[in-house]
C-alpha cells in the first residue's frame, strides 16, 4: 500500500510539472495550432547485381552484391519549413571520429526555412553544391562512377543560402565542413608530419543553376574553395551541361580540382607498397570529362553509352617529386535497361564496363604499373515508395 501511494504520488508530481502549454508540440506552437502540413514522404532505394570481374582480361571473381540500399524521409510544414533525412546503409563509419558528430552513413539531415519568395536557407548535413550531372543525379541511377566522383566527399554539415533570381535561375552560397572525420582520415596515408592541421576546416561554394528552352537545357556551374591544412588549400571548378528532351538525355561534365594535399589519393596510392605504406603527395590536380547519351527506345526500354577520361597531375615540383602527369584513366560503359512496368522506378539492367589506367614513367619509379579492368553486371534497381 505504501509503495502504491508512493507511485501514485510520483505520477501526481509529474502531472503537476507539465502544464497544458508545455504539452503542445513544436508544430502546434509554430503554426498556432493550425498546421498546414505536407504529410511526410518516405522511400527505400535498393540496387543489387551479379558481377563478373576481370583484371587485365583474366577472370577475377563472380559475386552478388547489394550495391546500394538507403532510405529517406522528407516533407514540409507551415509552407515555410521543410526537412530531409537520408541514410545510406552501405556506408560504415565510427561516429566517434566524425567532425560533424554524425555517422558517415547519414547523407542528409537538414532543415530548410523559406525566408521569402526568393530566399531559402538550409542548415544541417547536406549535399555540397558541386556541379556535374553524374555528381548531382540520384546515385541509384549511376552504375559506375568516375574516379573523381568516387573519391569526392559530397555530403557535409553546414549552411546554404539559395537565391532564386527568376523561375529558371538559382544561385547558391554555401559554407560547410570540408571533411567528415579527422584530418588524418581525410588523406589515404594521413596528414604529412611537416603539415599542421587547419583550424578552419571549411569549404565555401558559389553555385549557379539555369534551365532553358522549356527546361530541356540544364546548366550547373560551381566554384569551391577551402583549407585542408595550414597553408594548404583546395579549389574546385565543376560544371554540368545536360540536354533532357525525350527520347534523349545527354550530358557532358567537366570537373577540376587543384589540391595542396592529395585528398582523393589517386596519385598518392601509386606510391604504396604491398604492405600498405606510402605517402600523401602535395600539389596535385585532377581533371575529368564525363560524356553520356541515353536513348529511351520505348516505355519499357532505355539504353545508354558513357565515356570518362581523367587526368592526375602534380603541378609543382618539390623534393624529388617532379611536376607533370602521373596517371591517365578512361572508361567506357554501355547499358541496356528494361522497365517491366510503365512509370515505375523498378528496372532490370545489363551493364558492360571497360576501364584502363595508364601510369607515366614518373609513377613507374614507385613500382606502379598500368592496369585494366572489365566488368559484366546483371542487376535490379527499385525505389519503393513507402508512403
Amino acid at each position: 500500500m505504501v509503495q502504491l501511494c508512493m507511485v501514485s504520488g510520483l505520477f501526481a508530481q509529474n502531472e503537476s510539472l507539465v502544464s497544458t502549454e508545455e504539452a503542445e508540440t513544436l508544430l502546434e506552437k509554430i503554426t498556432d495550432k493550425r498546421p498546414e502540413i505536407d504529410w511526410p514522404h518516405m522511400n527505400v532505394q535498393f540496387a543489387t547485381s551479379a558481377n563478373a570481374e576481370f583484371v587485365d582480361g583474366d577472370f577475377e571473381e563472380g559475386v552478388f552484391k547489394v550495391n546500394r540500399i538507403r532510405w529517406e524521409i522528407h516533407g514540409s510544414f507551415n509552407k515555410k519549413f521543410s526537412y530531409h533525412f537520408r541514410q545510406n546503409l552501405n556506408e560504415h563509419a565510427n561516429p566517434g571520429y566524425a567532425l560533424d558528430n554524425l555517422a558517415g552513413s547519414v547523407e542528409l539531415a537538414m532543415v530548410g526555412w523559406q525566408l521569402n519568395g526568393r530566399l531559402l536557407m538550409t542548415v544541417g548535413k547536406q549535399a555540397v553544391q558541386f556541379s556535374g550531372y553524374e555528381c548531382w543525379v540520384n546515385a541509384i541511377k549511376v552504375r559506375y562512377y568516375s574516379d573523381f566522383n568516387s573519391f569526392l566527399s559530397c555530403y557535409q554539415a553546414g549552411v546554404n543560402l539559395e537565391y532564386k533570381l527568376n523561375p529558371n535561375q538559382v544561385f547558391n552560397f554555401q559554407l560547410v565542413n570540408n571533411r567528415n572525420g579527422s584530418t588524418d582520415e581525410m588523406f589515404v596515408y594521413g596528414l604529412p608530419e611537416e603539415e599542421k592541421e587547419s583550424k578552419i576546416p571549411l569549404l565555401g561554394t558559389i553555385n549557379w543553376a539555369g534551365h532553358f528552352m522549356g527546361h530541356s537545357l540544364q546548366l550547373r556551374y560551381s566554384l569551391s574553395y577551402g583549407q585542408q591544412a595550414k597553408g594548404k588549400n583546395i579549389f574546385f571548378f565543376t560544371c554540368g551541361n545536360a540536354w533532357d528532351r525525350k527520347p534523349f538525355l545527354a550530358y557532358i561534365d567537366f570537373m577540376y580540382s587543384r589540391e595542396g594535399l592529395d585528398s582523393k589519393g589517386l596519385i598518392s596510392r601509386l606510391t604504396g607498397d604491398e604492405e600498405g605504406r606510402g605517402r600523401t603527395l602535395k600539389y596535385v590536380d585532377y581533371f575529368t570529362t564525363i560524356a553520356n547519351l541515353d536513348y529511351r527506345i520505348g516505355p519499357h526500354w532505355n539504353m545508354y553509352i558513357k565515356g570518362v577520361y581523367e587526368l592526375g597531375n602534380i603541378y609543382r615540383s618539390y623534393d624529388e617529386i617532379q611536376a607533370g602527369n602521373y596517371r591517365r584513366t578512361w572508361n567506357a560503359q554501355i547499358c541496356a535497361e528494361y522497365f517491366p512496368m510503365k512509370n515505375s522506378e523498378f528496372l532490370l539492367y545489363l551493364h558492360l564496363l571497360y576501364k584502363k589506367t595508364h601510369v607515366s614513367s614518373r609513377a613507374r619509379v614507385w613500382g606502379a604499373d598500368d592496369i585494366s579492368a572489365q566488368r559484366i553486371s546483371v542487376g535490379l534497381v527499385y525505389t519503393l515508395p513507402v508512403f
